[in-house]
């Protein structure tokens, strides 16, 4: 009888060798490439169906009612936006009769020598400007503001600046070697 060898061959455990050197240096990239592989088996069957299947068939009612509906919504925004739009033309022409109003008051003061007092809830700042009929008026007096440094600091000419001076540096190339 023949005895069984004690060592498998030397091809079969160099092709194991091999297998195991390719997964010990490459394993993750490997693994990788296979979870990337079963992910597109999965997908790419159902895209090329979409791919390949025709568009579906539009029902012509759905599209008229889907178009007369956003026709409508967009007849009542407008409806509103034009309400509103009246409405601030109406509250525009009431604070224009109500200016008018107001420089009419102030003239008829004006023209009997009075001063004009704005109504109660107005400062005289909101009032509005009457434009050069009102150049009769005394300008205000303007505040004199005090210098921020009485000692005429001037750091161009090197004056009143105190005890600290800065000088430009000697011209030309620096003497070191």
């Amino acid at each position: 009888m023949v005895d069984p060898p004690l060592h498998k061959p030397a091809v079969e455990n160099f092709a194991v060798a091999a297998v195991w050197s390719l997964f010990a240096d490459y394993g993750w990239f490997i693994l990788i490439g296979l979870i990337a592989l079963y992910v597109l088996a999965q997908n790419l069957p159902r895209k090329i169906r979409e791919v390949r299947s025709p568009p579906p068939a539009y029902d012509p009612d759905a599209v008229a009612k889907r178009e007369e509906a956003m026709m409508a919504a967009r007849r009542k925004m407008q409806e509103e936006f034009n309400a509103q739009a009246e409405m601030f033309r109406e509250k525009q022409k009431e604070r224009e009769e109500e200016k008018r109003k107001q420089k009419i008051a102030k003239w008829e003061s004006m023209k009997l020598g009075q001063s004009y007092k704005p109504p109660l809830g107005q400062s005289p700042a909101e009032e509005p400007d009457a434009g050069p009929s009102t150049s009769a008026a005394a300008p205000k007096p303007k505040s004199e503001k005090k210098p921020l440094r009485s000692g005429g600091f001037n750091p161009l000419s090197g004056e009143g600046g105190g005890s600290c001076t800065w000088r430009p540096g000697r011209r030309g190339p620096s003497s070191g070697g």
